[in-house]
């Protein structure tokens, strides 16, 4: 058995290796499992393992200092994790804590100060420059370099280095259009290659604004540079996957403005990838009100209504996902979601995904009517008789079960159809438990014969 490293228990390596080493496997499969796969998935590979390699000498090289550091003088240690202080900030007590962790505890909500057991009245922290160099001091007269990345990563296996390369690249941003491009084209890299990377921007407020400011502080000659809003849009989406972001991506006030330009006038690429953040930042109720409030379905519908392929199941999504809540339902049929879904069908486009959207919005009472006068019920009736997929019979069978009962008129259009080609009949006996139910519902009504009504 393999002697166990003092690194080895630090669960902050620990996950860095283990990020790493998922990654390397990913990239290996689909190097072995592809024939044709392409050079930059062989690059990425070689990348990652060099990655893991530099790791791993850090962690020998840097083991027997854990010593040292351990057996550092208390005022050097972090009152919350009892540990060497890599960052000393004061807080509005007096009181000196490391960073990473009072940060971990005000962003839980917790504004107490645990040397004093106080409220702290505000949560600035200032960094507390002689303390700081006590302990640089200290380092060095050990050996020990305090900025050593191995030495400084969190418990997310956030380092100090990563921290800094951040901050770099986001000051360039500010600059002039060739490092803003560069920096973009990097942080899209590393926000869609490193999760703990993502988690980084949840620890400033200023963090997305500083992203976002060459979209957001006047245009480029001629307008925004496709380019740079396209590895910008497609950042936001990344940092969007990461759970604890959700909200406050969506809640930074010129996010939304950015992404419903996005749709509007982006690359499709970076329309598509607008629409694919909406859709994961609305996986957060809130979220759901305050994109719908935006204004952000019309662009949506618009480019569903556009219908280029590689946008279509992004915006698709997004689009359900958004109307779930009776208010957005509203707002999709009162920006033409109805007709553009039906046309969308008509031309066999998404089926599947538009049906289940479709079914949706039959509970709101205007949709239902715009269905009935659109042309629906011919266009589902058809599309049940050649759809392969049980589910999108079902959603076809519920929103013409919904139709009927609430317009007498569209009967005449069922009962030929039962005539013609017993597609309810069929779908009774054949469909899903729901989609029997609705079919039996239609039949019985019809075997009847007898003159419906609203009311029945």
């Amino acid at each position: 058995m393999a002697k166990t490293g003092v690194f080895d228990s630090d669960p902050a390596v620990v996950a860095k290796a283990t990020e790493l080493k998922k990654e390397l496997l990913r990239l290996v499969r689909s190097i072995v499992d592809d024939e044709g796969c392409s050079t930059e998935t062989i690059d990425q590979a070689k990348e990652t393992l060099g990655a893991l390699k530099e790791l791993e000498l850090k962690k020998r090289s840097l083991s027997f200092k854990l010593k040292d550091i351990l057996a550092c003088p208390e005022e050097f240690k972090c009152p919350i994790s009892k540990e060497l202080m890599r960052d000393p900030v004061i807080v509005s007590t007096g009181q000196t804590y490391d960073r990473p962790f009072i940060q971990k505890q005000l962003k839980s909500g917790n504004r107490i100060c645990p040397q004093t057991q106080q409220v702290l009245s505000h949560t600035i922290l200032t960094p507390n420059n002689l303390v700081h160099g006590m302990i640089l001091q200290w380092c060095k007269d050990r050996g020990i370099q305090l900025s050593d990345p191995a030495l400084l990563a969190n418990e997310d296996g956030i380092t100090a280095s990563d921290r800094d390369h951040l901050l770099s690249l986001l000051q360039k941003m500010s600059s002039a259009l060739p490092e803003q491009k560069e920096a973009a084209k990097e942080l899209r890299l590393l926000t869609k290659r490193i999760p703990s990377f993502r988690a980084l921007f949840g620890e400033s407020l200023d963090a997305i604004p500083q992203l976002l400011s060459p979209l957001s502080e006047g245009k480029f000659e001629g307008g925004i540079h496709s380019e740079l809003q396209e590895d910008v849009i497609t950042t936001l989406l990344n940092l969007s996957i990461h759970d604890n972001n959700k909200k406050l991506v969506a809640e930074t006030p010129m996010v939304m403005p950015l992404l419903i330009e996005a749709l509007q006038s982006g690359t499709i690429q970076t329309r598509s990838n607008a629409a694919a953040a909406l859709f994961t930042l609305s996986a957060l109720d809130s979220n759901k009100a305050l994109i719908g409030e935006s204004g952000a379905l019309k662009p949506l519908i618009d480019l569903l209504e556009e219908g280029h392929p590689l946008a279509m199941k992004d915006v698709a999504s997004a689009i359900f996902n958004l109307c779930v809540t009776h208010e957005n339902k509203a707002r999709a049929v009162r920006v033409g979601a109805v007709k553009t879904i039906l046309m969308k069908l008509t031309n066999r486009m998404h089926v599947d995904e538009l049906l289940t959207i479709l079914a949706l919005l039959s509970s709101h009472p205007k949709a239902v009517e715009e269905m009935g006068d659109l042309g629906a019920v011919p266009c589902l009736l058809s599309i049940m008789r050649d759809a392969i997929c049980d589910r999108s019979k079902e959603n076809c069978i519920a929103v013409l079960h919904i139709i009927c009962f609430n317009d007498p008129t569209k009967w005449k259009e069922m009962r030929e159809e039962e005539k013609n080609y017993r597609t309810i009949s069929e779908l009774a006996k054949n469909g899903t438990s729901r989609a029997k139910r609705k079919a039996s519902g239609i039949l019985d009504r019809l075997n009847r014969g007898v003159n419906l009504t609203h009311t029945a």
